[in-house]
């Protein structure tokens, strides 16, 4: 079988480098600022998931699972958790009763948003920094 692809330069491991440095440093920001709130990292995530699922304001457990890319068992719990804390709730589908909505409370939505604003400022200031590298292959 013939390697069609061209060997990797040290400007494209720099490249690599660079980004998973930068990649890392954005998530440390990110569990400080969640853990400064009083919530877990994945938490956060599932609040922003929950708000950020596209065209509406509630996701189910599967389609968290598969943002946060974890078992179903395992964001049930972290969904119990969260719910403790009042920050959502479940709520039977009103169109398909075998499917169980995550929405986010009063409580989550705040606390979202005030992370939210930190995050964005946080990306804002890594302006030109977290680049996608270019590596052809």
């Amino acid at each position: 079988m013939k390697n069609t692809t061209r060997g990797l330069t040290k400007a494209d491991f720099e490249q690599l480098s660079e980004f998973r440095y930068q990649m890392r440093r954005f998530e440390r920001f990110s569990e400080q600022a969640a853990q400064g709130e009083g919530i877990t990292p994945l938490q956060y995530l599932l609040l922003l998931h929950v708000k950020g699922y596209p065209g509406r304001e509630w996701a189910t457990i599967g389609e968290i699972a598969e943002r946060l890319q974890a078992q179903h068992h395992g964001v049930v719990a972290l969904v119990s958790r969260c719910e403790a804390l009042d920050l959502v709730e479940r709520r039977v589908s009103e169109r398909d009763r075998r499917q169980v909505e995550v929405h986010l409370l009063e409580g989550g939505e705040k606390l979202l948003a005030r992370l939210a604003e930190l995050h964005r400022a946080e990306l804002q200031s890594l302006d030109g920094t977290f680049t996608v590298p270019q590596i052809d292959l």
